[in-house]
């Protein structure tokens, strides 16, 4: 990774003025998504009939819905819609890394990060979801001002650490999680975070935002690799040789992310930070529904 020269304050500067923005931005892209009134429906206990099962061994008999079944030679339950709010947990890192971007054509790692974040959250909220940042003291909410207040946490999260990573806390009851990072750095506090949510019954999705070149590596001849804040140093003169080395270190990579998902019962992709962003946001969306 090559960093940029800008200090990090200027840096910072300029995403957060972008943030009014990316809200906008996240509105649009969700309005992209045709989900529907109940695009989040499933079974459980409330007031409003949602559909009619046929009656299976073990279902108790006061559920049969006995005008339907005189209709029919089968028995069938009416079933109800589960109505009980449901809470999301979502983080977006914001550490150094996330704020590489290879080209002024696309936006940073970081920027998709958090419009991804705003875009799940406006989708959930139409579901009648609540929402809340990871780490943050302010309840989950599904109202309107909780879409603004996100935004503005997102702004502070700027964070000055060269790789970001998830922190470890309690997590609300029935609630699913939403990581997005490049998860580059070291992965312990992510294991942390999985271990204790396993523990918890808690479920979610992880997404590895990455730069084209990072995903690439398109360099040939001489070349200087910095980390994000200049620590790490690496000057070549054959950076054409590297590439199958760093090819199988990003796959080494996220062969342990996909790893750590699937033994904690989670769900893991890859996003390139260049290409379009709904495809991640249905991927997204559909992962919390799986969950549910």
């Amino acid at each position: 990774m090559i960093s940029t020269s800008a200090p990090i304050r200027e840096r910072a500067e300029g995403l957060a003025s972008a943030l009014p923005g990316l809200l906008a931005a996240a509105n649009q892209l969700a309005a992209s998504v045709q989900t529907g009134e109940h695009g989040r429906r499933r079974s459980g206990v409330g007031d409003e009939f949602w559909q009619y099962r046929q009656a299976v061994a073990g279902d108790s008999l006061r559920d049969i819905d006995w005008r339907r079944s005189a209709r029919s030679d089968v028995h069938f339950i009416r079933q109800k819609e589960w109505q009980a709010m449901q809470t999301v947990t979502l983080w977006a890192d914001t550490s150094q890394s996330m704020r590489f971007s290879s080209s002024p054509q696309h936006a940073t790692k970081a920027f998709r990060a958090q419009l991804l974040t705003l875009a799940i959250a406006v989708l959930l909220h139409r579901g009648g979801e609540k929402t809340a940042l990871l780490g943050d003291p302010t309840p989950a909410t599904a109202s309107r001002g909780g879409l603004t207040h996100l935004a503005q946490e997102l702004e502070k999260m700027a964070d000055d650490v060269e790789f970001g990573a998830p922190m470890r806390s309690t997590l609300p009851k029935n609630t699913q999680v939403v990581l997005i990072s490049d998860f580059l750095g070291d992965t312990k506090a992510l294991r942390e975070l999985l271990n204790s949510a396993q523990g918890q019954g808690v479920r979610g999705a992880i997404v590895q935002v990455l730069d084209p070149q990072e995903i690439a590596f398109p360099f040939e001849g001489r070349n200087v690799f910095e980390s994000p804040t200049g620590a790490i140093r690496h000057e070549t003169l054959k950076a054409r040789g590297l590439k199958a080395r760093y090819h199988d270190r990003l796959a080494e990579r996220q062969a342990v992310l996909r790893d750590l998902a699937r033994s904690s019962g989670w769900q893991f992709t890859v996003h390139q930070s260049d290409s379009a962003p709904l495809p991640a946001l249905l991927w997204l969306y559909s992962a919390l529904s799986v969950g549910r």
